[in-house]
């Protein structure tokens, strides 16, 4: 009798590690519906990629497509809507975010201090950002730019998609042409 119950102790345990492996597994669950492994490239998840569907959309939201009225006409060189942006963020409060940004995603054509002679700037022809021109743009155009891109900048709202890291970068900008700007002689002559 010891026998058999030691015999089927080890039956019991032999089998069990091979269940252990044939064990079912809700990645097998995945596998079994066949609408998961097609559904990425299913007309249903893009259904504004075709030009002869009609774009029904809602009342009152927004398009992710485009069609924005500033998109339009900051490209065709009207900065007049981009000018009247006005920032509404604390430059001195948003300096470390912007310099991190800036970093991120401008020094590579800007450079880091602005001068365009970033790694890939020299390549791409890249703008100096501390030239007198690039200091009278007015915070919204700087804003549009790093939004919208322009000639040879890309657009780069896909990236940095919050309006408050814009303006950062836009409050960094600001203080790097702040420290280029030379110093200007002081009311007689002496400098301060």
């Amino acid at each position: 009798m010891a026998r058999r119950l030691l015999a089927a102790a080890a039956l019991v345990l032999l089998g069990g590690c091979d269940a252990y492996y044939n064990a079912w597994s809700p990645d097998d669950l995945m596998k079994s519906i066949p609408w998961f492994d097609h559904m990425v490239k299913s007309r249903a998840i893009h259904p504004y990629s075709r030009g002869d569907v009609p774009r029904t959309t809602v009342p009152g939201t927004v398009p992710i497509t485009g069609g924005e009225a500033l998109d339009t006409i900051f490209k065709t060189g009207n900065p007049a809507i981009a000018d009247r942006l006005t920032n509404p963020t604390d430059a001195a409060a948003t300096l470390v975010r912007g310099d991190t940004l800036y970093h991120t995603f401008c020094a590579t054509c800007h450079g880091n201090a602005g001068a365009a002679d970033g790694p890939v700037g020299p390549k791409v022809g890249a703008l100096s950002l501390l030239t007198p021109k690039a200091m009278a743009f007015s915070d919204g155009y700087l804003y549009s730019m790093v939004r919208y891109g322009r000639g040879v900048m890309p657009r780069y709202g896909d990236k940095v998609y919050r309006p408050e890291d814009r303006w950062a970068i836009v409050n960094y900008l600001r203080k790097l042409q702040q420290d280029a700007a030379p110093a200007v002689p002081a009311a007689g002559g002496a400098k301060p």
